[in-house]
């Protein structure tokens, strides 16, 4: 499913029967019922709706793949940091000494993050910045990165009581090198499976925006202004409605099916019964 959602964005032009912005202007071409040169369709202007569910799949997954990608970056970034420098004792001098707050501030901020309605803020960010397809992505990411710093920050207090790690310490490892060859690969797979399932939360994200109308601005296709677009005339072709809803829910499902998959693929304590290996059925483990 990931790999045929993938196919059709990146291959849209070949694919689309139609450009998704061109307006059919003949007669009777608009709201026009499946079949035919439409084969789903259009919309209230005239424009193919299969042209637009393709083309939004684009949409979709650049807004997914990029916000999630500078999301995940930053999160691991600041979950790593805090977990693993703490709040450090610093010496000036020989009396001088404080405790240099990196932990404190950097997981309360993710804490003050947290706590904001994300979607609101969301809206009002894009409101006074603009839309555009960069601001999007810009606004998800720096909404989204709070989970995987969480994620991380709790991985990484338990590595740090490892005894791998302080046998680091004592043959002098510094603490930067502790942190990139000896935490961050035990952090990696965790990282890659809450990446998964974050494109899928990315992709509704983005859906809902759209259809508020604060995200991708027209006449761009994406989903969540397809559904939005179509809703007054869902009496009349529900398909205006129904078809993009099903695009994004197939495709949340199906990245969360692929984050789930990773996750057992990747997790080293998943132990299978031959009763459940036989069946297929995957275990699932709390993160």
């Amino acid at each position: 499913m990931v790999l045929a959602i993938v196919l059709a964005a990146i291959f849209a032009p070949l694919i689309a029967p139609y450009d998704p912005i061109l307006q059919h202007r003949g007669v009777d071409q608009a709201l026009a019922p499946p079949g035919g040169p439409f084969l789903l369709g259009t919309d209230q202007l005239g424009r193919d709706v299969l042209s637009r569910l393709i083309y939004g799949a684009r949409t979709s997954l650049t807004v997914g793949l990029a916000a999630n990608l500078l999301a995940t970056g930053f999160g691991t970034l600041v979950g790593a940091v805090a977990g693993f420098v703490g709040d450090p004792r610093v010496r000036i001098g020989r009396r001088l000494r404080f405790r240099l707050p990196v932990e404190t501030l950097l997981m309360r901020l993710t804490d003050v993050l947290l706590a904001l309605p994300a979607l609101l803020l969301a809206i009002a960010l894009a409101a006074v910045v603009g839309q555009s397809l960069g601001v999007v992505v810009t606004v998800i990411a720096a909404l989204l990165w709070t989970t995987t710093a969480r994620i991380v920050y709790g991985r990484v207090l338990d590595l740090k009581r490892r005894e791998f790690i302080e046998a680091a310490i004592a043959l002098g490892a510094s603490p930067p090198r502790i942190l990139v060859r000896h935490v961050l690969p035990h952090v990696a797979p965790l990282v890659v499976v809450y990446a998964t399932l974050g494109i899928a939360a990315t992709v509704l994200f983005e859906a809902t925006l759209s259809y508020l109308g604060a995200g991708v601005p027209p006449p761009t296709p994406s989903w969540g202004s397809m559904i939005s677009e179509g809703t007054p005339y869902y009496q009349v072709d529900p398909l205006l409605v129904l078809v993009p809803g099903m695009a994004i829910m197939l495709t949340i499902l199906a990245f969360n099916l692929l984050g789930d998959a990773l996750r057992d693929a990747m997790d080293p304590h998943a132990a299978r019964s031959p009763r459940r290996a036989h069946s297929g059925l995957a275990m699932t483990q709390g993160g």
